[in-house]
């Protein structure tokens, strides 16, 4: 058995990193966990829009998929955002059909440039000569890879690669990482919608070139509701997300990995939660020991609950409770470890939704501090629960922080209305939506679950709305125990 001390090193073992650009290719192959997402990802369709709030795990499904077309001999491309900031010939500019066709040439050039330096055949001579044929750019492609393999001295990667490219003649091209630049201004989103427009285009003109672009969701909806063409590519609009018990499931399959347990991924989505979390024992108590009605609570519920369904913010939670155990030279994660870690947590979600989603709303901190509870509120915390508000009482509240400052949507010159603010809180994860059932279970809602709640005026669905409680520990730092401000999960 190892030695559990939770030092960094362990840490990053045991757990994996924040981003799956970091870690390695054999780790990242060995933490995967295949949903029913990657199969939609991972297919024959020209294109694909990969779209999901921050840490739910884009780049890691569009590394995965990448890298299995790899292993197969598939031709495939990994295009950087250096490699995009590059093409020069992108104006900044909102004249659609001009940036589409730049987008269109630049990409082109860009796929080419890549394909030739891959194999060697990179003078730009020959670049261009490639790029200046007029025919289909697959049929360029397979013009260079022709003369590649012609070489002697090619390696049997890519000798493996152009015999497979010959008998099928495809190429899949992924985009990621898109949203490094951005800053939602009328050209950023202008270039974005060329880019999605201009990738639809190629793909329709050449049968053989496949296209995979990850978009962060305030990107997506920003570019959607500026752009009245965005249903054209409605249909290639791939949704990622995951339900609480895939988040689980991963979890426990990173930790088993570092013991040398390798549990196939079928056979832990088939398992109850309950046996799901037995198998974290090994490095956390199993049972939180805080006060009141959470004590002896499992501590799947606590973790999950504070996970806002981002394996990213599970992930975050449990390197804090880790280095907290290691401080304290334990060799498990216990509950003073969680408790001592809420803070940080907290505020770490709290800092990364303003840097996610500040270019959506003006002013979006003081929005965000605005859902602290007030005086009265607090004063009847016993008899109304904090943080949970019917429509009615919700719409309130939002109105009367709006009164209170200067709040515009992006590309709107009209003011916020209370109705625009309560979608676009659900939308970024700050709300849920939640329905306490007859039999007694508390029905929650993320807005990828049901995005049609909060965004019809003077339709009322049925559902409360409640502060998720990753941001509680901000609003309400007086509090020694968060907890009482929240249900216990079915």
């Amino acid at each position: 058995m190892k030695k559990i001390d939770f030092n960094e090193d362990q840490i990053g073992d045991m757990f994996g990193e924040l981003d799956a650009q970091e870690d390695n290719e054999q780790r990242l192959d060995d933490f995967f966990l295949k949903t029913d997402v990657f199969e939609k990802i991972h297919n024959n369709r020209p294109l694909r829009i990969i779209v999901a709030q921050k840490g739910v795990g884009k780049s890691a499904i569009l590394r995965k998929s990448y890298l299995e077309n790899i292993h197969n001999n598939q031709l495939s491309l990994w295009v950087r955002p250096d490699d995009i900031e590059n093409l020069e010939t992108i104006e900044n500019s909102t004249d659609t059909i001009k940036l589409i066709r730049q987008w269109k040439n630049g990409l082109e050039k860009l796929i080419i440039t890549k394909v030739c330096e891959n194999f060697e055949v990179s003078s730009d001579e020959e670049i261009n000569k490639y790029f200046k044929y007029s025919f289909k750019i697959t049929d360029k492609l397979l013009k260079i890879i022709k003369k590649a393999n012609e070489h002697v001295d090619i390696s049997e990667v890519n000798k493996l690669i152009t015999q497979q490219y010959m008998k099928t003649n495809k190429i899949v091209v992924y985009i990621d990482d898109l949203d490094r630049a951005w800053n939602g201004s009328k050209e950023n989103i202008a270039r974005i919608s060329a880019l999605v427009t201009a990738a639809r285009n190629m793909c329709s003109d050449d049968s053989s070139l496949k296209i995979r672009i990850s978009l962060r969701s305030d990107v997506y909806y920003l570019f959607r509701k500026a752009d009245e063409s965005t249903d054209k590519v409605s249909t290639n609009v791939i949704t990622l997300d995951w339900t609480q018990h895939e988040l689980l499931a991963m979890l426990v399959k990173r930790i088993q990995l570092y013991f040398g347990n390798k549990l196939p991924d079928s056979s832990l989505l088939e398992m109850s939660q309950d046996n799901m979390a037995e198998h974290l024992n090994i490095v956390m108590e199993d049972k939180f020991k805080g006060r009141g009605k959470w004590n002896n609570a499992p501590l799947r519920k606590i973790l999950l609950s504070l996970a806002r369904k981002r394996p990213r913010d599970l992930i975050n939670l449990c390197v804090l409770g880790a280095r907290s155990a290691n401080t304290n030279k334990r060799d498990k994660i216990i509950t003073n470890d969680w408790e001592s870690s809420f803070s940080h947590y907290s505020q770490d979600r709290f800092n990364d939704t303003i840097v996610e989603h500040k270019f959506e709303i003006g002013n979006l901190e003081s929005l965000l501090k605005g859902m602290t509870p007030t005086t009265s509120e607090m004063e009847n915390r016993r008899e109304k629960r904090l943080f949970i508000y019917d429509t009615k009482g919700m719409l309130t509240k939002i109105r009367s922080i709006l009164e209170r400052g200067d709040y515009r949507f992006s590309n709107q010159r009209e003011k916020a209305t209370p109705q625009e603010v309560l979608a676009f809180l659900y939308k970024i994860n700050f709300l849920t939506a939640r329905k306490t059932l007859k039999t007694g279970f508390i029905d929650t809602k993320y807005f990828e679950d049901n995005n049609y709640l909060a965004g019809l005026d003077n339709i009322n669905f049925g559902y409360d709305w409640e502060v998720h409680p990753a941001f509680r520990k901000v609003l309400y730092p007086t509090s020694n125990d968060i907890f009482e401000t929240m249900d216990i999960p079915d």
